[in-house]
């Protein structure tokens, strides 16, 4: 930040994890992929096609590997908001907070 102010409420830490993002209000099931920069227990940033705004809701998987998890994947739905949008290059990078998350069962 310009003034050296960190505005973070959690620690991040730089993690590239792959991510499924859904926009509610987007016409049939589409899911976009991305892949996260950095992941703290509130938000998230992560790099992907596609237009986002500030303040739209957002709803996500992320998935957590085996190499982080010591164990099977581990998939967590979170639900958000977009908080900033950088256009970079193709691609945009995307900060979303997470207001609320839940763990899925693991497949059969």
């Amino acid at each position: 930040m310009a003034n050296g102010t960190e505005r973070r409420a959690s620690r991040r830490f730089a993690l590239n994890l792959p991510v499924m993002i859904r926009r509610p209000g987007d016409a049939g099931d589409s899911e976009l992929r991305a892949e996260t920069r950095d992941v703290s227990f509130r938000g998230l940033y992560f790099l992907i096609e596609g237009s986002f705004e500030e303040g739209m809701p957002i709803e996500f998987i992320l998935t957590l590997p085996k190499e982080i998890t010591l164990a099977s994947d581990v998939h967590i739905r979170c639900f958000g908001e977009v908080v900033r949008v950088e256009p970079l290059n193709s691609h945009r990078g995307v900060a979303a907070r997470i207001d609320r998350y839940e763990f899925l069962p693991a497949p059969a």
